[in-house]
């Protein structure tokens, strides 16, 4: 079988949302104040592997609403690819809250019922072609939680990856809030065994395994298929292994104001990466920059840094 020839770098699939921000800095007695931004786990990371220079695609669906207008609208500024963006006049475009406090953020979702969420493995029609002249194809946890029928088109997108050469990017993404523990360990389980590289955090495979050490996550990681394995850990940086030999790839002292979408960040700027040829190690402490630089800002797109900022800090390299 022959395949297209590889005219993208990263089409990345799930849910993009409006995304309402609390600020910082307001009096115990005055009503919390919300900065209306975009987010979406796997948007972000197509957003930040389009502002690293990667050719990028996004595959999902949309409301006919104002909301959805104006993600479209944002994509096109970014140099994300929105033609096989599909738009559903049933249902509206997701939206969450993140409010934040000493023990961190903290999200509430408004997506019940959302466009993407009623994602349907027939929406591959439009997207194989896309994803075979792709070089990796970017999902997430969430990809898969947001309903069955969303969770069914991404097994459906993944293994039609490996059948035209594309390889399989996974973020754990965990959030128990939209479904329960079991299902969530047996998706993402079969999920790991489909895709050639993993990003989980330490705490979503704590959550899922019961392992608490990097080592034995990385292990595990292995066991169930992943080729290549990149553990965040946060400020602590990451530890990255191609199956053969792994390597900690250190962090940076920075001041955090909001760490949302910093591990979007991260996975989007290691793609971008990965697909300019970088090796694992490089391409690990590039995102970890770049990750850096996201949680020193508020929102989860506005943040995310440009190549130069990126090449700026690797070159001053203040790791922890």
């Amino acid at each position: 079988m022959t395949h297209p020839s590889k005219t993208l770098d990263i089409v990345a699939l799930g849910e993009a949302m409006v995304e309402f921000n609390q600020t910082p800095g307001q009096a115990p007695d005055e009503p919390p104040m919300y900065l209306q931004g975009f987010g979406g786990d796997t948007s972000n990371a197509a957003i930040a592997a389009a502002r690293a220079g990667a050719r990028v695609a996004y595959l999902s669906r949309l409301g006919t609403d104002r909301w959805g207008e104006r993600l479209m609208d944002l994509w096109q500024r970014e140099n994300v690819d929105i033609t096989k963006v599909l738009h559903d006049a049933q249902a509206p475009t997701g939206m969450y809250f993140v409010s934040h406090d000493a023990q961190g953020h903290h999200f509430s979702y408004a997506r019940a019922g959302s466009a993407a969420s009623r994602m349907q493995p027939t929406d591959l029609a439009h997207w194989q072609d896309a994803i075979a002249s792709s070089h990796w194809l970017h999902l997430s946890g969430i990809s898969l939680a947001i309903s069955i029928s969303a969770c069914d088109t991404a097994f459906t997108a993944m293994e039609h990856a490996r059948n035209v050469s594309t390889r399989v990017a996974l973020d754990s993404n965990l959030r128990l809030s939209l479904w329960p523990l079991a299902r969530a360990q047996a998706c993402i389980r079969h999920a790991v065994s489909l895709c050639d590289l993993f990003l989980p955090s330490l705490e979503d495979m704590t959550a899922l395994t019961g392992l608490t050490q990097a080592q034995d996550i990385i292990d595990w990681s292995h066991a169930h298929g992943a080729a290549q394995v990149v553990l965040k850990l946060g400020a602590d940086g990451a530890l990255a292994s191609d199956g053969t030999q792994r390597r900690s790839v250190p962090g940076y002292a920075v001041q955090a104001r909001d760490a949302t979408g910093a591990g979007d960040c991260f996975a989007g700027n290691l793609l971008a990466q990965l697909s300019s040829g970088h090796n694992l190690w490089d391409a690990t402490a590039y995102a970890n920059a770049a990750a850096a630089l996201s949680v020193q800002g508020i929102g989860a797109v506005s943040p995310l840094p440009g190549r130069d900022a990126v090449l700026d800090l690797l070159d001053k390299g203040s790791h922890t």
